[in-house]
């Protein structure tokens, strides 16, 4: 019983040349699959055809299961209709393509893993060829910095840039002065990282701005007297953020002293004026229309129970549309402790979506993690037709429609339970699971109730897709091979 690819032969294939903006109405595809596949490629290749507008042919050669083919035992059975203008073979056909080229003379691909996902290959997806482009600036702050070494300082700003912080924020704590800020704030500089200072301590942020902090958090009435000294740009706050009082004066005192400045009305945390600090950004952005402005939206992920990334989606579309065009954010809270990515990932989203009046949707999957983006379906009638053309011992596992499958030659269990499922297998007669297959099944059961439970789509033998923390499973396939 092969571990590692029991369930690939109902699977076509991974990423693809497939391409939304490909006229395929000039082609001819010629799609290569094993027996056990055709039932299925024939139905949703039919239904493909008449839509998209290809003309195809479907080679099915004499093997059950499609994954165990090589490029070179294809070369040697291929049989192409002359108007070919494309090759398709099963995603898991690993090796060089050039073999097969040269039998047939035209282009050679792999398709998506998943036969189910054809439709993505063959364009129904939006075409976003231009994604990626961003203006929002994500300054991510190191908190209790005092507390921390040089090099612990160093080593955190590294994961933070490497995950998308243009700025680090050195954080301070107030009622103190942290004599070695200009140390820190120098070394992190000597990394060839872009700094800023949040503290209220006109002797702290003096010595960050000489070792070259760029920016300081914040300025209100309390120190704006010493901003004109430090020769940097700084963010201006309100003495209230409830009512904003004090932030006109505070914004009038910097232009006129030729301070440049951002203005940041402060954003408060469910509960304590939340929906009010909203306005604030939009009434500030009345009055202060060419402003710049930054939001410290950490307030909201930091302070709320529930998972960051949608909340940082929100707010970022927020300042997208308002023009804000910096955030302050930290990672601390162990449910928003990846939110430096998020940002990342979601500034380029509410870019896309604003820059080019489309929604927000079917664009970024990596923000999707929880559940997934769609669940692809064979269907009932093609469930039970693969079970019944199994002819070996290789054990293979689906979820669809509320329930787990595992089948394999005369023995097709179904549930939702994987520990009774697993007992009728044993009462059915099951005797040549060894100790690996064992393993095996456990750990693909176990992720095919995770993904019932989170409606997610399983697939054999593949990682569950958790958007921007999916971890590949090639390396754990190989051990157990």
């Amino acid at each position: 019983m092969a571990v590692g690819s029991s369930g690939r032969e109902i699977l076509m294939t991974e990423k693809a040349g497939g391409s939304s903006d490909r006229n395929w109405r000039d082609e001819h595809v010629h799609f290569v699959t094993g027996r056990l596949a055709e039932f299925s490629l024939r139905k949703m290749v039919a239904e493909l055809s008449a839509e998209v507008g290809f003309k195809y042919s479907i080679d099915v050669l004499n093997i059950t299961v499609a994954a165990l083919m090589t490029p070179e035992w294809i070369s040697r059975r291929i049989q192409v209709a002359p108007e070919t203008t494309l090759v398709l073979v099963p995603g898991f056909c690993e090796g060089d393509l050039e073999g097969v080229r040269h039998v047939v003379e035209c282009p050679v691909d792999r398709g998506p893993r998943d036969l189910r996902r054809l439709d993505n290959f063959f364009g129904r997806k939006p075409n976003a060829a231009d994604y990626g482009n961003y203006d929002i600036e994500i300054l991510a702050e190191i908190n209790h910095a005092p507390a921390l070494s040089v090099d612990e300082i160093i080593a955190e700003a590294a994961q933070l840039a490497a995950a998308g912080a243009d700025v680090i924020d050195v954080g301070c704590d107030p009622g103190t002065t942290w004599p070695e800020v200009g140390d820190a704030v120098r070394a992190l500089r000597e990394a060839g990282l872009r700094v800023s200072i949040d503290s209220m301590n006109p002797v702290e942020i003096r010595a960050a701005a000489d070792a070259g902090a760029e920016l300081v958090l914040s300025v209100n009435a309390t120190n704006r007297h010493a901003a004109p000294d430090w020769g940097c740009e700084v963010v201006a706050i309100p003495d209230d953020p409830a009512s904003l009082d004090g932030l006109d004066e505070t914004v009038d005192f910097l232009a006129a002293a030729g301070v440049p400045q951002r203005i940041d009305p402060i954003i408060s945390p469910i509960g304590f004026g939340f929906a009010n600090s909203l306005q604030g950004y939009f009434a500030t952005r009345a009055k202060y229309p060419d402003a710049e402005m930054l939001m410290g939206i950490g307030n909201l992920t930091e302070l709320t129970d529930v998972d960051s990334a949608g909340i940082n989606v929100v707010l970022l579309g927020i300042c997208q549309e308002l023009g804000i065009r910096s955030v302050l954010t930290t990672q601390v809270i162990n449910w928003a402790r990846t939110s430096i990515r998020e940002c990342d990932l979601a500034r380029r989203l509410v870019y896309h979506a604003v820059a080019h009046k489309v929604l927000p949707k079917h664009v970024e999957q990596n923000l999707i993690v929880l559940r997934d983006a769609e669940l692809p379906e064979f269907g009932e009638e093609t469930i039970s037709r693969l079970a019944a053309d199994v002819r070996d011992n290789n054990f293979r596992i689906l979820v669809e429609r509320g329930e787990i499958h595992l089948f394999s030659a005369d023995r097709h269990v179904r549930g939702t339970d994987p520990f009774r499922m697993m007992q009728q297998l044993i009462d059915s007669g099951t005797n040549n699971i060894d100790r690996a297959h064992a393993f095996y099944l456990g750990y693909e059961m176990a992720k095919a109730v995770t993904a019932l439970t989170l409606s997610k789509d399983y697939r054999q033998d593949e990682a569950l897709d958790w958007g921007y923390l999916t971890a590949s499973e090639e390396t754990r396939q190989r051990i157990c091979d």
